[in-house]
């Protein structure tokens, strides 16, 4: 059926060049449209008090005072962002749910002269279409699950993967965070859990189908964002490589890859908090001690040899299905050449 004039629907984004996104920012915030720029028609506090007014007193009223907050914001945008557009540049308005806050900017811009469209069902619709995908995308890939105790460089190695041409997912990049109870990034606030997935729905979007997709094995939740359940159950089921390197190579890896947890050792006694349901009383005071004293080396070594290394066993063998006939590669290092070197042979000898 064909679209009416001026309404896009999901299947178009491509066709535009520029992406608006009208909401307010905390719902841009939130999640958005990959490549989209915000031009709110009603901030974060307007949406609000017109809320307010909506409920309290009447739509009406609400109605008189958000147009003339419209109107004003439009403006705004069309004086700051937009004169410089030419004639046939072509832009896709969104709101919420292709209602009346991306109908008025749409309406303006077509009225100047711009082929501006209104995305049909807005921003709803396009969550809807990322989670439908979700559910049957990542089935459609060859999936290779890099494993490997913590400190093994996995994501070292997925970084090399993709620097030799290999299709990499990094779950962790995505999530921010590296995955264990000390993961958390400084300074780096995990995404929404919607952010994630538009993300997720994107990098699987790009990949081809015929060549193999690496992605470092995880449990169902990376810090606080969860995995979606189609891809985690594939993951689980794919087969896997295993990366061997030796105590000494990991406890190395680990000194350099986490140093910044020795700059702030309140965080990270909280950190090491986290896992008092998981040791002894005595072991968590210890690590507290270590942690007090900046002995990273020893409060690593033991969180290699009573936590991490005893995890690790008992979640692969379970979890992930083909990891008894895991390939091995075997390391003595993990410096930045033996892992090209691995990833050079990763991608030689799976086809």
């Amino acid at each position: 059926m064909q679209t009416p004039r001026g309404i896009a629907r999901i299947s178009d984004l491509d066709g535009f060049d520029e992406i608006i996104d009208v909401r307010s920012p905390a719902e841009f915030a939130d999640d958005h449209i990959p490549g989209a720029i915000n031009c709110p028609v009603l901030d974060n506090e307007q949406r609000a008090q017109i809320g307010t007014i909506y409920k309290q007193v009447s739509a009406f009223d609400a109605r008189k005072l958000g147009a003339a907050l419209v109107a004003e914001n439009i403006a705004r945008h069309l004086i700051a962002k937009f004169q410089d557009k030419p004639k046939h540049w072509r832009p896709l308005v969104y709101c919420w749910r292709g209602g009346q806050r991306s109908g008025a900017f749409t309406t303006w811009m077509r009225m100047i002269g711009w082929d501006a469209c209104q995305l049909e069902g807005g921003y709803k619709t396009f969550r809807h279409h990322v989670v439908e995908q979700l559910a049957t995308l990542p089935q459609t890939f060859r999936m290779v699950v890099v494993c490997g105790a913590t400190g093994s460089g996995k994501t070292r190695l997925l970084d090399a993967l993709g620097a030799a041409g290999a299709q990499v997912l990094d779950l962790e990049g995505h999530a921010r965070h590296k995955g264990s109870v000390l993961g958390r990034l400084p300074g780096i606030p995990q995404p929404t859990q919607k952010t994630f997935e538009t993300e997720l729905w994107t990098r699987l979007s790009r990949f081809d189908a015929a060549r193999p997709v690496f992605v470092e094995a995880e449990s169902r939740k990376i810090g606080s964002i969860h995995i979606p359940d189609t891809l985690i159950a594939h993951m689980r089921a794919s087969p896997c490589v295993a990366i061997e390197a030796s105590r000494d190579a990991r406890l190395k890896f680990l000194l350099e890859d986490y140093a910044y947890l020795g700059n702030d050792v309140r965080d990270l006694q909280e950190r090491i908090e986290c896992l008092r349901s998981f040791q002894s009383n005595e072991t968590i005071d210890q690590w507290h001690a270590y942690a007090q004293q900046g002995d990273l080396a020893r409060l690593f070594a033991e969180f290699i040899d009573k936590h991490y290394d005893p995890l690790y066993r008992r979640s692969q063998n379970h979890n992930y299905q083909q990891f008894p006939q895991a390939r091995q590669c075997v390391v003595d290092d993990l410096s930045p050449a033996t892992l090209a070197k691995v990833a050079d042979d990763l991608i030689h000898s799976i086809t």
